[in-house]
Formats: structure tokens, C-alpha cells, sequence
């Protein structure tokens, strides 16, 4: 018969993933041992590996959740919404709020993913794809000439990205601006940008 799980299991594996994440961020995750991570739990490295069999599935879960996260809250806020630009507009502000307290999950995709196997690697650069998707369908829903250019549609929507991805490398809750009007920025750069070069491509191509 299996042995039943503590009450206490989730919480516990949620207060060692909280743990590595630190470690990783701060010290790199090749540098961050089990015994280091167990230390920081204040548990023994017996209870870590009744939880993970190894260093790499905490990564694995570290990230994946991250992105599940991010998904989920995209499709929560695209469902809410209208085509165009209002729906643009509200998953931006959806992403920037799911980064809110994220910095280190945030980090640690960025830097550490390319650690892990290739097969794992894949796996978690689905769900990437996925969330870069759901920002390219809303690009090209509201600026339909991007719908027919993917040469243009997806250097618009990573440059959406890179805005929104790397804002914690400057951005200071204390700081001049507020996280949603930064999202309000963000959105009209990209869709002004974004019009302004389909429209100059549109007129090239009529030449």
C-alpha cells in the first residue's frame, strides 16, 4: 500500500522550491548544492530528496510553474476582453502584474533554463512559445495587416517582449512610474511602432 502524504507535503515542497529559487537566483544554479538547499530549509538533505530526486526536477518545477503561472494569467485576462487593442492592453498588464514579486523566477528562466537537458529544455520552451503566441495573436488582431506579414509580425511581438521581459533590470515599485502605466507605455509604443511599419510596408509594396 502507498504510504499516504503529509498534511503538510505541499507546503513543504512549496517552502523548498521558494528556497532553491533564492539560491539559484543569487548564486547561479551550478554553483547551489542539495546540501546548500537543505541548509536553507533548515531540513535534511534526506527530506529534499523525499521531495525531488535530484537538483534538475527543482529546476524543471521551478520554471514550469513560473510559466504556468504566466499562461494561466494571460488567458484569464485575453478571455475578458474584446479583439484589438483593448485585449492587447489588458495581457500586457496581466504579464507585468503576474512579474509583480517574480524577479527571481523571472531570473532564473532567463539564465538558468539552457542548464537543464535538451528534452527539458523543449519542454518548457513549448509553454515559452505558447505565452509568445497568445501575444502575437494579439498584435495581429489588432493591427490585422501583421496577420499577413509574419516578417513583420514577429519581430514586432518579441520586441513586445523584450520591453516587458527586461523592465525588471530598471523598473522601482517606488520609482516615477506605476507598473500599469508602464503597461500602457509599453502597449502604445508597440501598436503605434506596429502600425507605423505596416503601413510603410504596405506603401513599399504598392510601389
Amino acid at each position: 500500500m502507498a504510504r499516504p502524504r503529509a498534511a503538510d507535503y505541499d507546503e513543504k515542497r512549496a517552502h523548498i522550491l521558494h528556497a532553491s529559487a533564492e539560491l539559484f537566483s543569487a548564486h547561479g544554479y551550478d554553483r547551489t548544492s542539495i546540501n546548500d538547499i537543505a541548509g536553507a530549509c533548515g531540513v535534511s538533505k534526506a527530506l529534499i530528496y523525499h521531495y525531488y530526486p535530484n537538483k534538475e526536477q527543482l529546476l524543471v518545477d521551478i520554471i514550469g510553474r513560473h510559466l504556468a503561472h504566466l499562461v494561466e494569467t494571460v488567458e484569464q485576462a485575453a478571455e475578458g476582453t474584446q479583439p484589438g487593442d483593448q485585449r492587447l492592453r489588458a495581457i500586457v498588464g496581466a504579464l507585468l502584474e503576474a512579474y509583480r514579486d517574480a524577479d527571481t523566477l523571472h531570473k532564473i528562466q532567463v539564465s538558468e533554463l539552457s542548464r537543464l537537458p535538451q528534452a527539458h529544455q523543449d519542454e518548457l520552451k513549448a509553454v515559452e512559445r505558447a505565452l509568445v503566441g497568445k501575444f502575437s495573436q494579439a498584435l495581429a488582431e489588432a493591427v490585422p495587416e501583421l496577420s499577413h506579414n509574419s516578417r513583420l509580425l514577429k519581430p514586432v511581438t518579441m520586441s513586445l517582449f523584450g520591453m516587458l521581459n527586461w523592465h525588471y533590470m530598471w523598473f522601482r515599485p517606488d520609482g516615477p512610474m506605476s507598473r500599469e502605466a508602464y503597461a500602457e507605455l509599453a502597449t502604445g509604443l508597440i501598436l503605434a511602432g506596429a502600425r507605423d511599419v505596416a503601413a510603410r510596408s504596405r506603401l513599399a509594396a504598392a510601389e
